[in-house]
């Protein structure tokens, strides 16, 4: 009883101090739980149809020759592809400007930067850190981090607070469902225990994923557990991360990158289910073409992988990606994502919003039970 006690004001301290950053945290995950698809749904004046049905999309080399008309001096260091034609060539350019382009007519559509797309920002900067900005941008990702690992503590004591002391059917009922007719402080107690129960897993799994999102030694500690070996920092591109031979025999810096359009035709062939393509076009001439094929919303890191082109040939020279990375590195994409829910689609999207609103209540409720328990009165409680 002592430990359960203990226990107890730890949970409620801790609950009520970090209850304002944590009710934040959670209503801004509610607005962001369908983020992909509310940036796809805004750019919706983007998608173009063929002027004719027998029309066909413009190459992908004349596409670019094509915006470098407009522009000479501008420099494209990737471009991103759907299957659907009609949706827009995604265009980077080397100042880090974005730009989508018609691919049938190769016109520039606009940036992308839609007022939806600026209010997701928005409630995604504070999310991550209350959308202060320069240096103070650390002190609000200090505060939500800490908040984050109160939150571990929280989720672990809620469980143990939540068990029930006796084993009967009727003390294991009501604490896994909600009971009809209660009010005060015992419907906010009913609440906040049935919600804390149904979403702990998914919950452990955003809280967790959390943390080594935002502690190096939370993302050290998961290389640890998966048996990879230092160093953690290294990149898990492979062409990134080898020293350079000194024997090495560098192309001529002069030579021209193969034609675009025949390294998508093959990236596209060597993945029938893709459904975008990016090309990264290399600065250095030591490195790859490199074209990232995806088979899922974009966000799914098991459905992803690195198509490498030599530079002067063309030629399929390896595979690299998800596939590839160390047990340790593919544990963390999936944790980044699973942070979201979106590692699994609109099922985990939807899961992950649920819990976060679930979250919500159980920080009103929460802070209710603990405003009566100080400041109700006699009578009442």
């Amino acid at each position: 009883m002592l430990l359960r006690t203990a226990i107890f004001w730890t949970h409620l301290a801790v609950g009520v101090t970090a209850a304002i950053v944590i009710l934040m945290m959670a209503v801004t995950g509610v607005i962001l739980t369908y983020e992909a698809q509310l940036d796809r749904w805004a750019l919706r004046d983007y998608r173009t149809d063929p002027r004719a049905p027998e029309d066909a999309p413009l190459g992908l080399d004349e596409l670019l020759e094509r915006i470098a008309g407009e522009q000479p001096a501008v420099v494209v260091t990737s471009v991103a592809l759907q299957r659907d034609p009609r949706e827009p060539a995604v265009v980077r350019l080397g100042d880090g400007a974005a730009v989508h382009v018609n691919r049938f007519t190769g016109e520039r559509l606009g940036d992308g930067n839609t007022p939806t797309r600026r209010f997701l920002r928005s409630v995604m900067y504070w999310h991550r850190w209350f959308a202060l900005e320069g240096e103070h941008r650390i002190i609000g990702r200090t505060f939500t981090a800490t908040t984050n690992l109160g939150f571990l503590f929280l989720l672990v004591s809620g469980v143990y607070l939540w068990w029930p002391s006796t084993g009967s059917r009727a003390a294991w009922r009501h604490a896994l469902w909600f009971r009809r007719g209660l009010g005060g402080r015992a419907r906010d107690f009913n609440w906040h225990n049935v919600i804390g129960f149904w979403s702990a897993v998914p919950l452990a799994i955003i809280v967790v994923s959390g943390v080594t999102i935002s502690y190096q030694w939370a993302a050290d500690l998961v290389h640890r557990l998966a048996g990879d070996t230092p160093p953690f920092q290294a990149s898990p591109r492979p062409w990134e991360s080898v020293a350079r031979d000194d024997v090495f025999v560098a192309p001529d810096p002069a030579t021209p990158l193969p034609e675009l359009q025949a390294l998508a035709t093959k990236a596209r062939a060597e993945t029938p289910g893709w459904r975008m393509l990016t090309i990264d076009l290399p600065e250095s001439v030591h490195d790859p073409v490199v074209v990232a094929v995806d088979r899922g919303m974009g966000r799914q890191p098991s459905k992803s992988e690195d198509l490498l082109f030599d530079r002067a040939t063309g030629e399929l020279v390896g595979r690299a990606g998800y596939p590839t990375f160390s047990r340790g590195f593919k544990i963390r994409r999936w944790l980044r994502f699973a942070h979201t829910g979106e590692v699994y689609g609109v099922i985990g999207q939807s899961v992950a919003g649920a819990v976060s609103l679930g979250v919500a209540v159980m920080v009103w409720t929460g802070l209710a039970m603990s405003w009566r328990r100080f400041f109700g009165s006699t009578r009442r409680a």
